[in-house]
């Protein structure tokens, strides 16, 4: 099998890939806005409320880096979204 037919045959794969390596930085960023810290752990703990609240738009008194940053973070969560939606109609 030569490459072409490989990258074809597994090219969900490769978008998947491609496009999820940056979402755990771009969570991890986010979060550390949201809860205001540096520590690596808040990766790792389960804390949603807030973080869903200002991602959806529903907290007040959001600061414009956190608005700023939480649109690019809906902008990225939305094409990841289209893509496995995507994927599923066409699989």
């Amino acid at each position: 099998m030569n490459i072409i037919n490989y990258i074809q045959t597994h090219i969900w794969l490769l978008l998947f890939l491609i496009w999820g390596f940056p979402l755990s930085y771009y969570r991890s960023k986010f979060r550390k806005l949201v809860y205001d810290t540096t520590d690596w752990k808040i990766n790792i703990k389960p804390i949603f409320k807030k973080e869903i609240k200002i991602l959806l738009g529903v907290s007040k008194g959001v600061s414009d880096v956190i608005r700023k940053y939480r649109n690019f973070y809906r902008v990225y969560l939305i094409i990841y979204i289209l893509l496995f939606i995507i994927y599923k109609i066409t699989s």
